[in-house]
């Protein structure tokens, strides 16, 4: 497994998000092809990809899962971009000067930095991008991710206003941003969407700018050219892109079909350039010459929502846990070569010794379905059940949930003699009824934003918009804080082994697997980034004859 560069960075105190449980809805229209094959009419570079669904929102403060930013991160930029290489590089701004105590960054924004209306990017668009993510009015699932930035938290809680925010445009190119404590992983964090800038005066005039292609500002390597709601999002080459020289596409179309096997005939058929592998079909098609595995760091899990009976029950929960048989379930029912999650912290990450997170902190869940019986058993008993309350587990609609979701009832019930009723949601409802705890036991994905064991730790802490279980512990909000301003790696990797321990000892979730990507990728198709901490990347992408 690849390894994340976490030793790259020296001091991390506040640190993000990002979890990402992508909506999925379908759409039911097949994106119309200019002509079969390789290039449009035009002899231009048309690249086909599948989104799943409609982005959740193209607003950058308010899109925050998988299937906003596939898109965002191709048509905006900001002040880094994560490279080829996996690390934050030179974006919207074409250098920086730290402070020598690492607490006040001064970003030089590119002169030739142009928004897609012809009209330059300018620090004030970053001041009003941020403050406007930062702003308790906007209800931003993202605004955490900025708590490092000086007065952040206050505004956003409302107990500040945006005087005192720590970000300056002191002149039109010049961006300065201070930090309450030195942030090693700083550069990184502001490549992820949430840090996009936006065209201030485009945004006053019309505060739904980002919801149609023809008010859509761009300042990335595409643009948004057409976009039908809920069936194809098309981007084209945005020719006032700062490096457009390096940009060999001239247009991307993403479908949005959220079937698998659907998504799969339209590769085989030529109508998309790449595909996921249908569940049903890895066993043929994994070993394929055309199929592309690359790492991810993330998972896929399920929340208990610990307000409901029996999930108040810390030993009935983690009876549930014990009961799910990860490695049958990569092995039989996802076959795409994932590896069981142990642990909610993913492999890859290095501690201060070079040793692997994961590896270290050992196997947190593991499958016992003896043991469940006995847990579930006391956890009856402490609840005075005779039988458990009925148990609904609910998925967002797609044949991926299903299938999981269904061998999970399956284990549930032969491991444990507990029968549980699913649920399908739509997805354009399901996040949001997770986040209002409307679900007893729903299932959920994390996706790491950056490259730190913290950054998935802190989803727990109490009152987290990451939480979405209702589990509160002092202990655990403590060990986040206390890693948060720990300046010593090995101590704060140490406070960080605690937490997860605490986590998973707890349960307020229990683990599946962690992520990889999978595709098949027609035989043209090269240079397409996927970076194992971070989102799609088609800047460099291009199409052969």
């Amino acid at each position: 497994m690849k390894k994340w560069g976490i030793f790259l960075f020296s001091i991390v105190m506040v640190l993000v998000l990002a979890a990402c449980t992508a909506n999925e809805n379908a759409g039911d229209e097949s994106p119309e092809q200019d002509v079969e094959g390789t290039e449009s009419e035009s002899g231009e570079k048309v690249l086909r990809m599948n989104n799943g669904v409609e982005p959740t929102s193209m607003d950058p403060s308010i899109g925050f899962d998988a299937s906003s930013w596939n898109i965002l991160n191709n048509v905006m930029e900001g002040l880094t971009r994560l490279g080829q290489d996996d690390q934050p590089q030179e974006a919207m701004a074409e250098s920086w000067d730290i402070s020598e105590d690492g607490l006040t960054y001064t970003f030089n924004i590119r002169e030739d930095a142009n928004w897609s209306n012809g009209e330059p990017v300018t620090a004030e668009d970053f001041v009003y991008a941020w403050t406007y993510m930062l702003d308790p009015n906007t209800a931003s699932p993202a605004a955490f991710l900025a708590y490092f930035i000086e007065g952040a938290e206050e505004f956003n809680a409302g107990e500040g206003d945006s005087s005192s925010l720590g970000i300056t445009a002191v002149d039109e190119k010049t961006l300065e941003v201070k930090l309450t404590a030195p942030t090693g992983a700083f550069l990184n964090i502001i490549s992820n969407p949430s840090f996009f800038p936006i065209h201030k005066a485009t945004a006053e005039e019309n505060p739904e700018w980002y919801a149609e292609a023809d008010t859509f500002v761009a300042n990335g390597p595409f643009k948004v050219e057409s976009w039908a709601h809920d069936s194809e999002l098309v981007m084209t080459k945005n020719e006032e892109y700062w490096d457009a020289d390096n940009v060999k596409l001239d247009q991307v179309h993403w479908a949005m079909v959220s079937d698998t096997n659907t998504e799969y005939q339209m590769f085989e058929s030529g109508d998309l350039d790449m595909s996921e592998i249908p569940a049903d079909s890895a066993d043929q098609l994994i070993d394929s010459e055309n199929v592309v595995i690359e790492d991810q760091a993330g998972l896929a899990f399920y929340r208990f929502n610990v307000n409901e009976e029996p999930f108040q029950n810390k030993k009935i929960r983690q009876a549930i846990a014990k009961a799910v048989n990860q490695q049958e379930l990569v092995d039989f029912v996802t076959k795409m070569g994932e590896v069981p999650a142990t642990g909610f912290v993913s492999p890859g990450f290095e501690d201060a010794s070079g040793n692997d997170f994961r590896e270290t902190n050992g196997d947190l869940q593991v499958f016992d379905a003896e043991e469940a019986k006995a847990l579930l058993a006391e956890g009856m008993e402490e609840e005075g059940y005779d039988e458990l309350p009925a148990i609904t587990l609910s998925y967002s609609n797609t044949e991926s949930n299903r299938v999981v979701a269904e061998a999970i009832q399956q284990m549930i019930s032969q491991n444990l003699g507990v029968e549980m009723e699913l649920s399908a949601v739509e997805s354009n409802v399901f996040l949001d009824e997770q986040r209002g705890l409307q679900h007893q036991l729903s299932r959920s994905s994390f996706l790491h934003d950056y490259a730190d064991p913290i950054n998935a730790l802190e989803s727990f802490v109490t009152d987290s918009s990451m939480n979405r279980t209702g589990w509160s512990n002092a202990e655990f909000d403590q060990l986040i804080a206390d890693a948060k301003a720990e300046t010593d790696e090995a101590a704060r990797y140490e406070l960080l082994y605690q937490a997860e321990k605490l986590l998973m000892d707890e349960a307020p979730i229990f683990t599946l697997h962690y992520y990889n990507q999978v595709y098949l990728y027609a035989d043209n198709v090269k240079d397409v980034v996927r970076h194992p901490v971070g989102y799609v990347e088609l800047k460099w992408a291009d199409k052969t004859e």
